[in-house]
């Protein structure tokens, strides 16, 4: 028999190769588990000063007011011209009572302008500073109401919960520093899976040098006789039968490709200021015209201006927590309204315009060609359609998309099934009178009242 040289040189470095691999993978994960440990009496004193009375498990001070009657008081009576953070009409309400005396507050509330004509140095500062806006007196709030107001404005604000998990999460990694990471691991079951296949080529290439050696032969695949495709060519039927299928398929994919030419159904682009139709139209009830007010009387429905949107949010600079969605978070809303604040050059702080201005580059979504004529006013005022009929559910649109495909058979086909409104239209009535008794029906549709002729929608 032929001696097969170094046969267990594989063998040897296979193995070697292992016993390296878990003794650095031993020194590696071979660390201690942190033990928990109370906090010294120092300690706790720091971590009280840093996180504050709540979040170090002692009870703040209360001020004796009841915060949930209170926040219904100042929702009702005072969310209008103040916010808790950051200046309005008024000057910003969170932790007034630590800037404030209390006596002083209840006498401000109640009538400020009393107040300001006693010569107050406070009440007058204030009074200049938001440019001489009167505050309206409540002299209908007792001391007890103003103390609820007081104890809900004073309250500390409160942390979002994603960012109190991310600052456990940190402080566990923190203090858990001896975990492995992620990435650590995935190399490890990489290594392990290379010296697998290592392992077994060496062991495939060893084999085969002992059948060598001993006189084995190792079965050999026998080669076809003529190769799948010569015999498919040859064969004129199955390639004629395959042409045929191709052709028909590829035409059938061809003509839908392009009857999508032009056709922007679904188009949903990233406009430079988000606008949540979900928030105005859905939650807060904004009828569609009061901001595209220009359907009733006009081709086009139009693009509501910059002070459209001033109208509410000059007092508006900030979401309510409810608004927040899981992708949509308030600080990423009060952003938007920020970025509308820079395109008018408002100063929330000044409660007042800058003058300087950035123009916003609305990106259009409707758009029909040039030579398709559509009147909003025709359709929205007259024909008495709802915008959602075209639109689709706008009130539930987060980001405003193409709902309808509108092309001539979408719109033909609308003009098919929607009868002619005429109740209290004068114009209509003498056209329906005849038309109803040319057809034998009691309504008429758009479409025998002409509205499929081509020069209704092209002249």
């Amino acid at each position: 028999m032929k001696k097969v040289k170094y046969r267990h040189s594989a063998a040897r470095i296979v193995f070697f190769s292992v016993s390296l691999f878990f003794s650095f993978n031993t020194l590696l994960l071979a660390q201690e588990a942190p033990q928990d440990s109370p906090l010294s009496t120092d300690e706790a004193d720091r971590q009280e000063t840093v996180q504050g009375p709540q979040e170090s498990n002692v009870e703040a001070p209360t001020s004796g007011g009841d915060e949930a009657a209170g926040k219904e008081l100042f929702n009702t009576l005072c969310a209008a011209c103040h916010k808790l953070d950051g200046n309005s009409i008024g000057p910003a309400l969170r932790g007034v009572g630590d800037r404030r005396d209390t006596e002083w507050l209840h006498s401000w509330i109640k009538n400020s302008q009393a107040l300001i004509a006693s010569g107050d140095e406070q009440a007058v500062e204030i009074f200049n500073e938001f440019n001489q806006v009167a505050m309206p007196p409540f002299p209908q709030l007792s001391d007890s109401d103003i103390d609820n107001i007081l104890a809900y404005v004073n309250a500390p604000k409160a942390v979002p919960q994603e960012q109190q998990a991310g600052t456990a999460a940190s402080g566990d990694a923190a203090q858990g520093g001896g975990g492995v990471s992620t990435d650590i691991l995935l190399g490890i079951l990489a290594f392990v899976l290379l010296m697998l296949l290592v392992i077994l080529y060496l062991v495939n290439k060893t084999l085969r040098r002992f059948a060598e050696a001993s006189g084995v032969e190792l079965p050999v695949k026998e080669k076809r006789a003529k190769p799948i495709w010569k015999a498919f060519v040859e064969n004129q039927f199955l390639v004629i039968v395959t042409a045929v299928i191709l052709v028909l398929v590829g035409s059938y994919f061809a003509y839908g490709w392009m009857m999508q030419v032009g056709v922007d159904k679904g188009y949903q682009p990233i406009q430079p200021i988000h606008f949540s139709h979900r928030i105005h139209a859905g939650d807060n009830q904004i009828e569609c015209k009061f901001c595209h007010s220009s359907a009733r009387v006009s081709k086009t429905s139009g693009i509501p201006s910059l002070n459209v949107c001033m109208n509410c949010h000059k007092n508006i600079s900030e979401v309510a927590e409810a608004t927040a969605t899981e992708e949509y978070s308030k600080e990423f809303y009060d952003g938007e309204i920020a970025k509308l604040y820079d395109a008018v050059g408002w100063d929330v702080s000044q409660q007042s315009y800058t003058g300087e201005t950035e123009p916003v580059k609305w990106i259009r979504i409707h758009n029909l060609p040039d030579f398709a004529y559509f009147n909003h006013s025709q359709h929205v005022e007259v024909g008495g359609i709802a915008c959602q009929t075209c639109h689709g559910p706008v009130e539930e649109m987060e980001i405003m998309y193409q709902n309808a495909p509108l092309t001539m058979g979408w719109c033909i086909n609308c003009h098919r099934e929607t009868n002619v409104r005429t109740a209290g239209n004068e114009y209509y009535e003498k056209v329906h009178e005849e038309l109803s008794k040319k057809y034998g029906v009691e309504e008429l549709t758009v479409a025998q009242m002409g509205g499929i002729e081509c020069a209704k929608c092209h002249y």
